[in-house]
């Protein structure tokens, strides 16, 4: 059966997720994620995409996007960053084979619906994962930049999160109110389904509009209540 193509449309935010092989461990020290970061910097400058949020986890990551042209952008940055990293990797470990666990996953994000869920969810990852109390002690992600200003060359503000005030300060004051709750659980049911089946996240009208734009058939993404945290847990 051929996979499934990728889908990406210039100007429509992705949420990107790749796992370590077996779920094993990526980054093994702070230089390798500081190379992961450089290569994907290289990757979005390369093929003109947008990073908007981010989040290297030890065993996967997750990449908030947006390419501005039709022909070349995300499918080419992960392969760019695929072949520096795992080089890298094997180099500086003396290993051999695969590193990642297959295909990256990926799903479209309705922006005015989705957006900012999709980065507290990305950026509160370390959090859920007993790993630190708060995002701000987490050195690999984005928190700290659109919370508190830290300097980050690799991000570039989407309209939305500009929306949050009319200055920096007020942008990020807004940005830190929004994690005083978790991410909804049947908002982490929907963009983890969304990712398991590299469907768009949104609605029915979104899935359509997408369809229209690719000129072809998205599929049947589950929707209704959330399930079991242990289904739930497979599927993330």
């Amino acid at each position: 059966m051929p996979r499934k193509p990728r889908m990406y449309l210039p100007g429509i935010p992705a949420h990107i997720v790749q796992r370590g092989n077996n779920r094993d461990a990526c980054f093994f020290a702070d230089e390798d994620y500081r190379y992961y970061l450089n290569a994907l910097a290289q990757g979005c400058q390369r093929y003109d995409v947008q990073l908007h949020a981010y989040c290297l986890m030890t065993n996967h990551v997750h990449l908030l996007m947006t390419q501005q042209r039709s022909n070349i952008g995300i499918s080419q940055v992960m392969q760019h960053i695929g072949r520096m990293y795992v080089a890298y990797v094997n180099k500086t470990y003396r290993r051999s084979g695969t590193l990642w666990e297959g295909r990256h996953k990926a799903s479209l994000v309705n922006a005015d619906n989705y957006l900012l869920t999709c980065y507290r969810y990305i950026e509160l990852n370390p959090v859920l994962a007993n790993m630190v109390i708060i995002p701000d002690q987490y050195s690999w992600s984005s928190y700290r930049y659109h919370a508190w200003g830290e300097s980050n060359a690799l991000i570039t503000d989407h309209a939305l999160y500009d929306a949050l005030g009319s200055n920096q300060q007020t942008r990020r004051k807004c940005y830190r109110e929004l994690f005083r709750h978790q991410v909804p659980k049947v908002d982490v049911h929907e963009i983890r389904q969304s990712l398991a089946y590299n469907y768009p996240l949104g609605d029915d009208r979104f899935q359509k509009q997408i369809e229209r734009a690719l000129g072809r058939r998205t599929g049947f993404r589950e929707r209704g209540r959330p399930r079991t945290k242990k289904k739930d847990e497979e599927v993330a």
